[in-house]
């Protein structure tokens, strides 16, 4: 070979290690992608299809260089399903490994203890990524918190709070103790561990809070509970005032000041620790509770006893002005 063809031929190698770093720059080392952005990836999507997405959204430069460079370069893992967080300056080659192998977003929605069905609908609606209406049953709710995704139905989610709810409902009624309050049905303890979480938040005493109203519905004592007068009123939202003396006396099916026994259904969705106390009840003796002042109640076996607790109660609210 003369020097003009060595000439050539280092030409055409030094060309084509230009070309093959251009390739391969074009995969590991360009960006398109001047911030975090969450890319999201349809059930069932082709990796043609999300290449062109991707394009689209102006995250990668062209689809079709993206496909050849994947098919030469990357993985042939399937893509997943889901929302994916692309850092700011992904190359092409880090964004099909995330949307590969990479942890799609992850979002929730929780449920406190105690929260009320119209506040769960009204929290499940406040939420913009996701889709549909719902109704919620009282009760029918597990406190917790619950992942979803980004434009999932309502109703999925609602329907995985159910099921947590039953499931948990089942395990504790299996374990229940014998003998340890007269609900006779899974639905009756969610109705009274519903007024035991609205009556303490205090975790140490909610088997007695609970052991004082078994105490009552065994020997047929009306249980005199506020939370189930406020109820019908404000469906379980804070009533932001002392109750009158009309809804005390008032028949609602839930007031348990007039009407004996449990009221027609919950008052709120409880929690597992509520619904256990109410399965497996402290024993005690006691009849009656008040507030003692500091968040907590003071407990007590007779009226006598429950007149004078009340009566330190009222005291302490006259001191704070409250009275």
């Amino acid at each position: 070979m003369g020097r003009k063809g060595c000439f050539v031929a280092v030409g055409l190698a030094f060309a084509l290690l230009a070309s093959l770093a251009g390739f391969t720059w074009g995969w590991w080392g360009s960006s398109q992608i001047e911030r975090d952005t969450a890319f999201v990836v349809p059930s069932g999507s082709s990796l043609t299809s999300i290449a062109r997405k991707l394009e689209d959204e102006r995250l990668i430069a062209s689809a079709d260089s993206f496909l050849l460079r994947a098919k030469i370069l990357g993985s042939a893992d399937p893509i997943k399903a889901g929302e994916f967080l692309l850092p700011a300056g992904s190359s092409p080659a880090s964004i099909l490994d995330t949307l590969q192998h990479g942890e799609a977003i992850r979002r929730f929605v929780t449920i406190p203890e105690g929260l009320p069905a119209i506040m769960v609908w009204e929290r499940l609606m406040a939420e913009p990524l996701l889709t549909g209406t719902v109704a919620v049953p009282e009760g029918s709710v597990l406190p917790e918190s619950y992942d979803f995704e980004r434009g999932e139905r309502r109703a999925a989610v609602l329907a995985r709070m159910q099921a947590a709810m039953d499931k948990a409902l089942r395990d504790l009624w299996a374990k229940r103790r014998a003998g340890g309050c007269p609900v006779s049905t899974p639905a009756e303890a969610i109705t009274l561990a519903s007024i035991v979480e609205k009556e303490t938040g205090k975790a140490s005493e909610r088997r007695t809070v609970a052991g004082v109203y078994c105490n009552r519905l065994r020997i047929g004592m009306k249980l005199d509970a506020d939370p189930t007068v406020i109820y019908p009123i404000t469906r379980g939202k804070p009533l932001g005032r002392r109750i009158r003396r009309s809804e005390l006396n008032s028949i609602t099916g839930y007031n348990t000041y007039r009407e004996r026994g449990l009221p027609k259904g919950p008052i709120t969705n409880p929690g597992r620790a509520s619904i256990a106390a109410v399965l497996d009840p402290a024993p005690t003796e006691a009849l009656f509770f008040v507030a003692d002042g500091t968040g907590g109640h003071v407990f007590a076996r007779t009226l006598a006893e429950q007149e004078a607790n009340r009566a330190k109660w009222f005291a302490i609210r006259r001191a704070r002005g409250e009275m």
